[in-house]
């Protein structure tokens, strides 16, 4: 190790540290909802929006990323998105009223949705491909341990103190951390400062944003509505219409032709279920104690929590098992252990226990901990340097795409098959049996999933040969000499 490593080590902490803030405020809101409600005086539907504004927002800015990561440096990115989630967060803080206070989750959003596609691709610029899976292990503590906490973190300050200390408690963080990126973030990402494209921007923005609303809409107003119906139709023609302008450019703003690449492909769609799932359950597992079993926000927060730790505990270590093994073979045993969980899920209760229930997410967090970053590691692995970007910010932009069609489709099936069971006198408790068909098609998914990891290969850049990268680490000598 030379001495300039603790640099390398350094940079990653930083990255991680401002990509944990932001991604926590996904779901820090969800508990604060009630008294927010109450001080405001908005709605149930309208107070949700503090939640999926964020998701929506995060969603539109993720493809916007790899053009902005070649346009600026890693340190002007870094700094600008943590300053701009900065300004939403005292926004936030000092609200006087709802559309100020959602005005400060959309600034938050703004800057939150370039962090992780940053973070993974400056990962993979600094670490040598044999060490990848063990730095991308930590990216997968920060994906899935933040949204975990976040409830029942969110829980516990709200009856403790108020809702608006869930932003004050994060600005001084963020601000740290502008203050020690400027000293210690180098730049180490490839401009090729591609041209601004208003065209692509808009229709991509319409395109993502109009999906994701719309299946958001879904969930709350049913498939049939036509509101629905309209969003969904104008994102999809947008988003197509931004497909084939992309395909035709030089230098397109996002590159589609990532897909290319059939390891990338398919880890891709194994991604996208797995975080459908872990979005899925962290949605379903709250509706079923709350609304269900009068369990209160907080205990279904901590209900979730030692699942989240597990995951934290082991994404390091499957990280290590990745650079050993490759993905495959983690994938296959890690699907196989959600299916079975997910299956579990299916035969809830009005018994159920809360011990029962933490056990079974336990350990379907343990399954997750082994598939979510190694096969996307796997397939952020077959693509050229150049593409590295591109393919961070497809794969993000995919799981988040994923979890808003995933949650839509799993709340209406939820919601539509309890209705059709109330007429059924065998169903003691239609809302249960909805909650247990839509796990059930939480396990036919993850079902799908485990034969999809049966084709994934264990591969390396076109640009990079193994043993070069085994022997020289010639990537980590490039990221250094900065």
């Amino acid at each position: 190790m030379t001495s300039t490593s603790p640099n390398k080590v350094l940079m990653a902490a930083l990255l991680l540290a401002g990509s944990f803030i932001t991604i926590l405020n996904q779901t820090l809101m969800i508990t604060a909802i009630p008294p927010i409600m109450d001080e405001m005086n908005v709605t149930a539907n309208s107070a949700q929006w503090l939640t999926t504004v964020f998701m929506l927002v995060n969603g539109v800015m993720i493809p916007v990323s790899a053009f902005l990561i070649e346009r600026f440096t890693t340190r002007q990115l870094f700094i600008a998105a943590m300053s701009i989630f900065s300004v939403g967060t005292v926004l936030g803080g000092l609200a006087v009223n709802f559309p100020l206070l959602l005005l400060g989750r959309v600034v938050q959003s703004a800057g939150a949705g370039v962090m992780l596609p940053l973070m993974q691709t400056v990962f993979l610029m600094i670490f040598p491909v044999h060490k990848r899976g063990t730095a991308m292990g930590y990216i997968g503590l920060v994906i899935s341990f933040a949204p975990a906490i976040g409830p029942a973190l969110s829980g516990y300050i709200t009856s403790a103190f108020t809702w608006r200390y869930l932003f004050w408690m994060i600005l001084p963080l963020a601000l740290l951390i502008i203050v020690l990126a400027s000293f210690i973030l180098r730049n180490v990402t490839e401009l090729s400062y591609p041209k601004v494209d208003p065209i692509s921007i808009i229709l991509s923005s319409i395109g993502f944003g109009g999906l994701l609303y719309g299946f958001t809409l879904a969930g709350n107003q049913g498939w049939t509505s036509i509101d629905t119906v309209t969003v969904l139709i104008i994102g999809a023609i947008t988003l197509t219409l931004f497909i084939l302008r992309q395909l035709r450019m030089h230098h397109p703003m996002l590159e589609f032709r990532v897909f290319k690449y059939p390891v990338f492909a398919i880890t891709t769609v194994i991604a996208m279920i797995t975080f459908l799932g872990l979005i899925g359950a962290e949605t379903l597992i709250p509706l079923y104690m709350q609304d269900m079993r009068d369990f209160s926000a907080f205990e279904s927060g901590l209900a979730l929590l030692p699942g989240a730790v597990i995951t934290a505990f082991m994404s390091p270590i499957t990280g290590r098992i990745f650079d050993k093994i490759g993905a495959k073979l983690l994938a296959i045993v890690g699907l196989t252990i959600i299916t079975g969980a997910s299956l579990a899920f299916s035969f809830l209760n009005i018994e159920t226990t809360f011990t029962t229930i933490t056990v079974l997410y336990s350990i379907r967090m343990f399954g997750l901990s082994m598939v979510m970053m190694p096969v996307t590691t796997a397939g952020l692995n077959q693509l050229p340097k150049k593409l590295i970007p591109h393919g961070a910010a497809m794969s993000n932009t995919m799981r988040m795409v994923a979890a808003s069609v995933g949650t839509a489709i799993l709340v209406t099936i939820m919601t539509t098959t309890a209705q059709s069971a109330q007429n059924n006198p065998a169903v003691d408790h239609p809302a249960i049996h909805g909650t247990n068909i839509a796990f059930f098609v939480v396990t036919a998914l993850s079902l799908v999933g485990v034969v999809l990891a049966l084709f994934v290969k264990r591969t390396y850049p076109p640009d990079e040969e193994p043993e070069v990268n085994a022997q020289t680490s010639e990537n980590v000598q490039e990221a250094e000499q900065y």
